[in-house]
């Protein structure tokens, strides 16, 4: 086992923190044209595109790679939100369309969206199905050479500023895995409504909204990898999500735990600096310990995603394992930030940004589900025990 990344890999990542720490910062009001504008230079940089195929107009990165530059856009951007969009951007909608898109689809879309020039947005979770994503109730009925698509989706990462939008919709009702078709919707297409923004706890750079379909007509040609195939595009999508998208998390929690480190080195009580004190060095110490018990974790599911391998468990703990130690990291860093804690600032910001990715990308209870199913032990496995 190597643990260590290739010069070549670190050496971008590097490139990856210098560029995002100068260009990528922003207020904590989201602006759409300047979140625009950010993005336009990133796609320049090749990170929206980071795993996508160079004959396509991305930068050709396998996964351990694209991981990297994930996490080095987390450290280097203090904006979390917009590094999730971008990660969301990649792994959850543009990622399928270079897995199991037509050529034609692929040529057609693919250069805009890893240039920066489109963003794009997944549409699955509706409000009666965000765990059971097989039961979504809206609805695409074939007429002619088109689909018609009716019915609404929410929390949609990039909803409002999306150029392209990938989305599940139920073309057999009932009918289980092989009931769902994904489409390739265009913003501007009559029928496609995007509602208004949403505050949120925390990831507050990355915007999201609701989308509503009302008769909304999408050429056969914009299916994606023929019909009845949605769930499988869906579960290849979030195996690519749940491993580089966290990436993100362990760039911002690396960044949080070494300016708590320096903090904890120079503030002094009772005439010594506190982290001379055992019980916050001991916690501490426990922060590094989650952060890179998680980082190893991602990183051996970031491989087996780059090795071709069909495995369900990797992803699922590299997700829980990151965002469980993302929270607790923040905990800890305000913690010992004390009053200052509380008050605007990195350490706060982390804690709120960490709590949605307990939730978001399928809940944590969803992935221990996930990996105990993989293990066998779902309940018609108990049912015939």
């Amino acid at each position: 086992m190597n643990f260590d990344l290739p010069e070549e890999t670190r050496e971008m990542c590097d490139m990856v923190v210098r560029f995002a720490s100068r260009d990528l910062q922003t207020s904590d009001t989201f602006d759409a044209d300047d979140f625009r504008r950010r993005w336009q230079l990133a796609g320049k940089q090749g990170i929206v595109g980071a795993s996508v195929p160079s004959a396509y107009g991305g930068s050709g990165l396998d996964a351990v790679a694209t991981a990297a530059v994930m996490e080095a856009l987390g450290y280097g951007c203090r904006d979390t939100g917009f590094a999730f969009s971008a990660a969301a951007h990649l792994f959850a909608a543009v990622m399928p369309i270079v897995e199991f898109g037509t050529e034609e689809q692929k040529h057609r879309l693919l250069p805009g969206l890893s240039s920066g020039e489109h963003i794009a947005a997944h549409c699955v979770t509706e409000p009666e199905a965000g765990s059971n994503a097989l039961q979504l109730q809206t609805r695409a009925t074939r007429s002619g050479e088109h689909y018609l698509l009716n019915g609404s989706k929410c929390f949609t990462t990039n909803a409002p500023v999306a150029d392209v939008f990938v989305v599940q919709a139920a073309t057999t009702p009932g009918g289980g895995f092989f009931g769902l078709t994904t489409f390739l919707v265009a913003a501007g297409t009559p029928g496609l409504t995007v509602g208004q923004r949403y505050d949120k706890l925390g990831l507050r750079g990355s915007p999201m909204a609701d989308v509503y379909f009302d008769q909304c007509a999408v050429p056969v040609t914009d299916v994606l990898d023929g019909e009845g195939s949605g769930a499988g595009i869906f579960a290849t999508s979030m195996r690519w999500e749940r491993t580089c998208l966290f990436a993100a998390y362990l760039g911002a929690m690396k960044r949080v735990l070494d300016s708590t480190i320096d903090h904890v080195r120079q503030r002094e009580q009772f005439g010594t600096p506190i982290g001379g004190f055992q019980s916050v060095s001991h916690r501490v110490v426990d922060m590094m310990a989650r952060h890179e018990s998680a980082r190893l974790m991602l990183y051996k599911a970031a491989q087996g995603l780059a090795d071709g391998r069909d495995d369900e468990i990797g992803p699922a703990l590299a997700k829980i394992m990151v965002s469980e130690a993302a929270v607790q990291l923040g905990l800890d860093a305000v913690q010992l930030r004390g009053a200052l804690g509380v008050l605007g600032g990195e350490a706060e910001t982390l804690l709120r940004d960490a709590v949605p990715s307990r939730i978001l990308s399928g809940t944590n209870e969803i992935q221990k589900n996930n990996a105990a199913r993989a293990l066998g032990l779902g309940s018609r496995a108990a049912a015939r025990r």
